[in-house]
Parts: structure tokens; C-alpha cells; sequence
């Protein structure tokens, strides 16, 4: 593993250690989602949002050009976070670091599993993992970092 995959990876680690709610009801939701789309659309990035609760989908919004093929995306980054409990850009590039395919790994289909960053997990303090917020549209990076910086934003008021 390179240094630069490695401080990545510590980084991305770093991130969902830090960013965990005292809790997470439907108004944070609501708010965090109303967030994601006030910083999406100040940059007009074309991209699809997506907040579920449990099991529940309890916002979505899509900006404009973003596609039906980003709802796609969502879906199969959702169930990486659902399955592993990490963001992820964290699981795909742990899997990357160590030459790994999701597939191949841990026998699930790609059609319905993927390893791009913007899904990240909503952790409650004592409660664990209790949801996904996920953006889908940009390089899985820029996914990522928009994601974190809303929670970070939302954390810190």
C-alpha cells in the first residue's frame, strides 16, 4: 500500500469516527438533506441526494442534471454502507488498497453493490450505524467530500 493510499485511508477512517450524532430523527433528516441541496445547488452540481432512516427513505432530491442513473447509483452505495458499516469510499478503497474486488471478496453482485464514495454512514452515539446519506453525480471523491462536509456543518451547530 502506498503512503498516499494509506494516509487516505486514515483520513476516511478519521471522518466517520468524528462525524457521530447524539441522535438522528426526521427533522435532522430534513435538515441535513435541506443542506446537501442549499450547498449542491450554490455550485450547481448535478447531483442526486438521498437520506434513509432504517430502512426508510426519508428524503430525496434531484438537482438539476442529475439522472435516473444516479437513483441506481444510490442504491447499490447504500447497501455497501447497510452491509459493512463504514462509508463507501472507505470499503472500495480498503478493497482497492489491498487489490480486491467487492465481487470476488465477499461473492456479491456489482450490479447491485458499489464501492464509490458517497454514501456515509449516519452513526448515533451507542445506537451504532442508523441510516445512509448518500449523493450521487460527481467523481466519488467530490461525492464523498460533499456528504462529509454537510454532516460536519450539521454536527457543529
Amino acid at each position: 500500500m502506498s503512503e498516499t493510499e494509506e494516509l487516505l485511508l486514515r483520513r476516511l477512517q478519521e471522518q466517520e469516527e468524528r462525524l457521530v450524532f447524539e441522535r438522528f430523527e426526521l427533522d435532522d433528516a430534513w435538515q441535513l438533506g435541506s443542506l446537501l441541496v442549499r450547498l449542491a445547488g450554490e455550485r450547481s452540481l448535478p447531483v442526486a441526494i438521498d437520506i434513509r432512516r432504517g430502512t426508510q427513505q426519508v428524503f430525496h432530491a434531484a438537482l438539476a442534471g442529475s439522472t435516473a442513473d444516479n437513483d441506481h447509483w444510490i442504491v447499490r452505495k447504500v447497501r455497501v454502507v447497510e452491509r459493512f458499516a463504514a462509508s463507501s469510499y472507505l470499503v472500495g478503497r480498503r478493497l482497492a488498497a489491498k487489490g480486491e474486488a467487492l465481487d470476488a471478496k465477499y461473492g456479491v453482485d456489482p450490479a447491485d453493490y458499489a464501492t464509490h464514495g458517497g454514501a456515509f454512514p449516519v452513526r448515533v452515539r451507542g445506537a451504532g450505524v442508523v441510516g445512509v446519506v448518500t449523493v450521487s453525480g460527481l467523481p466519488q471523491a467530490d461525492d464523498h467530500a460533499l456528504v462529509v462536509q454537510a454532516i460536519e456543518a450539521h454536527l457543529a451547530r
